[in-house]
């Protein structure tokens, strides 16, 4: 029985093995709907986007958490979320829940890399959240809610592999386990449905599953 927790879909059903693409979802070849602007930023969150702006795909559990740790930072100039790294073409959110997509609930960021650099971004997304675990956030658990980063270029991958590796020492240390977070080259990037989008500034009591390891990144090291 599907019921609801907090705001947040609670799935019978919590799948934690990556489907195989034959067996996904088929999807639909248009878009889900018209997108308004950002609730907080006030810019567009769909193309054409400033010149000169960069992007990166960074999927870290729940997306309404997640994108609001995005937008507060200096020099980010949109957000949205969405869904990547899977098959099935522009899902819904309930495709997505069924684990049959093999898409992880991303939050795409939009930023100015004179005043933002990747390195500070990347940092900020590996203390946002838990990379230890696998195929989950805490008690959100299944495909969706992996910890990955999908680069939109090779400079960007490096930088956010070396981080990782940085960022690894630190958790070793602290006693946690070996960093899950997929990285890789961005591909697709769908647009979440309009009431996902900023979720938590419009619904300020809304469900946030996400909670760091408390373990620094460092920045500054990379290179």
């Amino acid at each position: 029985m599907t019921g609801m927790l907090s705001g947040r879909v609670e799935k019978s059903g919590r799948v934690e093995k990556m489907v195989a693409p034959e067996r996904a979802l088929p999807g639909r070849t248009t878009p889900l709907g018209p997108l308004g602007h950002h609730a907080v930023l006030r810019t567009p969150i769909v193309p054409p986007f400033p010149g000169g702006t960069v992007r990166l795909v960074l999927g870290l559990g729940c997306f309404w958490g997640a994108e609001r740790i995005f937008w507060q930072l200096p020099g980010v100039v949109t957000t949205a979320v969405g869904y990547s790294g899977g098959y099935t073409p522009h899902p819904t959110y309930e495709e997505v829940c069924t684990g049959r997509t093999g898409h992880a609930e991303v939050v795409l960021v939009v930023f100015d890399p004179e005043r933002l650099g990747v390195e500070t971004l990347v940092s900020a997304f590996f203390e946002g959240h838990d990379p230890t675990q696998v195929m989950r956030q805490g008690n959100d658990v299944g495909t969706q809610y992996r910890s990955v980063l999908f680069a939109t270029s090779p400079a960007q991958l490096e930088v956010a592999k070396a981080v990782r590796d940085r960022y690894q020492e630190r958790l070793d240390a602290a006693g946690y386990g070996t960093i899950a977070t997929d990285l890789a080259e961005a591909g697709d990037f769908y647009y979440a449905e309009d009431y996902h989008q900023q979720y938590l500034a419009k619904n300020p009591r809304g469900y946030c599953g996400l909670g760091g390891t408390g373990v620094s990144c460092p920045v500054g090291l990379a290179g």
